[in-house]
């Protein structure tokens, strides 16, 4: 069975990763990714150490990032932007924006556990605020786990991680929960297109839970300007990324892929190359494309 060289969705420390930027394109090289997107939360900040890395270690790097969006009552879905122009000022700007947004609304968040009886650490809070990191959920609900006032609760509950805790208390429907409402999906999806990038959405089945919603959703998102899907993922079952791709060759779109990755000790996403192509074979030219613009660049400016 034909496996992946490409990698289209990881992340580091500038968002909800672990690792470095470059650290996390060394691994993903040693796990034989050819093509890989660093695609940090509302933020570009990793993108040039990546594709440096990228140089050094012979994986092409496509310029990325991946935007957290609102439709309609999906209040958290996400759209990656690739081949961006990540020194785009207006592109940095809006960013900057969707962070102070969701910065805002974690603030709301910390409020409302704290109404629940959890104490929540502002110490790592404070620390990406001040590095103008994106704050979001899983930063809030590690400032609760590592809080030791919190620990026989926790316990009691048997939340010891962040994958835990957050379906319990940060997802719609549960007490500490509160909605995003800027940017909506067709914001980010201009967006992208004004930095000179592809949209993408991502992991269609993470976020929605039937074929009617999923295939619904991309006839919306294609008229509003959608280049393409992520088909192959971690999660996806055969049966789902086979529907997705025949959906996305009727609508014209691109078919991309990732594992997700956030770092080695990740409870889901943690191993490069984790998803399947399921007999389907995706055309990333225009990546491959973007991927070699940005080494041409970074080596001619070194």
């Amino acid at each position: 069975m034909t496996k992946p060289t490409f990698d289209l969705q990881s992340h580091s420390l500038h968002s909800d990763g672990v690792l470095p930027a470059a650290d996390v394109v060394a691994r993903a090289a040693e796990a034989g990714v050819e093509l890989l997107a660093l695609s940090d939360h509302d933020t570009i900040d990793g993108v040039d150490e990546a594709i440096a890395a990228g140089v050094r270690h012979g994986v092409a790097v496509v310029p990325s990032t991946e935007i957290s969006s609102v439709d309609g009552r999906y209040e958290d879905l996400h759209v990656l932007g690739y081949g961006i122009d990540h020194h785009d000022p207006v592109l940095a700007e809006r960013l900057l924006s969707a962070r102070a947004d969701r910065e805002l609304r974690a603030e709301r968040m910390a409020a409302k556990l704290n109404e629940l009886g959890f104490e929540v650490d502002d110490a790592p809070l404070a620390k990406r605020r001040a590095a103008g990191k994106p704050l979001g959920r899983p930063h809030l609900a590690e400032a609760v786990l590592i809080h030791p006032a919190n620990a026989e609760r926790l316990a009691e509950e048997g939340h010891d991680d962040i994958s835990s805790f957050i379906p319990a208390y940060l997802i719609p429907g549960t007490p500490g929960y509160l909605a995003r409402t800027h940017p909506t999906v067709f914001e980010a999806i201009g967006w992208i297109h004004d930095a000179g990038g592809l949209a993408i959405w991502a992991h269609p089945y993470w976020d929605l839970d039937s074929d009617e919603e999923v295939l619904g959703a991309l006839d919306r998102f294609k008229a509003a300007g959608l280049d393409g899907v992520e088909a192959f993922y971690p999660t996806h079952s055969a049966e789902q990324t086979r529907l997705v791709v025949d959906k996305a060759r009727e609508l014209g779109l691109l078919t991309t892929g990732s594992s997700d990755y956030h770092g080695p000790e990740h409870r889901l996403f943690r191993t490069f190359l984790a998803h399947e192509l399921h007999g389907a074979e995706p055309d990333l030219t225009p990546l491959h494309e973007a991927a070699a613009r940005a080494a041409a660049a970074a080596t001619a400016g070194s």
